[in-house]
């Protein structure tokens, strides 16, 4: 399941979760009733749906009952077991809630669902998304198509670690931390604090150097794995590090012939604004 999901309505944050598996999107109950009661605070919007739960309770509903919990990021950057619904079960508690944008949000839900199947029918449509998405935040051309490159390297060697014995979530976590450490010399977490970061997506602060070694060690891992047939965590943990190792040596012999360190605590916004300034400089040289 691909939790770490985030649907914009009107300017304003709804994670959801794509179960592939049953083919379902899961929203966050607490995100959608803030938009639909215009409420800024998490803490209301928390206390509305637990007033809601109650109500429809209270009148035998079995929505509550049969709606889900997943862990998603909260706001302070941790995961927090939160309640979720289905399509079917937000127009539910929609039809419970007096709101002018009601109406609004359930086309929103359909666009959402659209854009999906579209994109389970024909993927190059999400790649066409994504470039679109990274072009609006700024990046330039080069660094957009290295991105995307990197997304197919990491779905690779999330294949290959599926089929080798590793379980979703928490062991990809570890797995990642391995080769992530191998080639840059930090843990996940230690990169993201190094470049300022929380909540936001490690691989989208990189410079394109940083994100060419970071998919030369994961498709090295890949590679590896075909080779070695490792099984399990434990097995995987050793060919993770041997992976995140060659690109670890390319990153060194980089170092030594610019002088310079590959790893930057540059982060989106400042990376994006240097390569704005060089062009700016370059505008009135010519």
């Amino acid at each position: 399941m691909d939790i770490d999901k985030i649907q914009m309505f009107e300017d304003k944050k709804i994670r959801t979760a794509w179960d592939e598996e049953n083919e379902e999107w899961y929203f966050s109950i607490v995100d959608v009733v803030g938009v639909l009661t215009e409420q800024d605070d998490y803490q209301k919007s928390r206390k509305y749906w637990n007033k809601l739960k109650q109500r429809l309770n209270d009148e035998g509903s079995q929505l509550v009952t049969n709606c889900h919990q997943l862990k998603m990021l909260a706001q302070d950057g941790k995961r927090r077991m939160t309640d979720v619904a289905t399509t079917e079960q937000l127009l539910r508690i929609i039809q419970s809630i007096p709101s002018k944008k009601a109406e609004p949000f359930k086309m929103w839900l359909a666009q959402v669902g659209r854009e999906r199947i579209e994109e389970t029918i024909d993927p190059e449509i999400s790649i066409d998304r994504a470039l679109e998405t990274y072009a609006k935040l700024g990046y330039d051309a080069d660094w957009i198509n290295q991105r995307l490159q990197t997304i197919r390297a990491r779905k690779e060697l999330t294949d290959q670690w599926k089929l080798h014995g590793v379980e979703q979530g928490q062991e990809y976590a570890i797995l990642t931390d391995e080769v992530t450490r191998a080639w840059s010399g930090m843990s996940t977490h230690q990169y993201k604090k190094y470049k300022g970061l929380k909540k936001e997506n490690l691989r989208d602060n990189m410079s394109t150097l940083e994100l060419a070694l970071n998919m030369l060690a994961e498709a090295t891992t890949t590679e590896l794995t075909k080779v070695h047939n490792p099984q399990g965590l434990s097995e995987n943990q050793v060919i993770a590090k041997q992976g995140g190792n060659v690109a670890g040596n390319a990153r060194k012999e980089i170092e030594k012939s610019t002088g310079k360190p590959v790893v930057t605590d540059k982060n989106a916004k400042e990376l994006n604004l240097i390569v704005t300034d060089v062009i700016e400089v370059i505008s009135e040289n010519t």
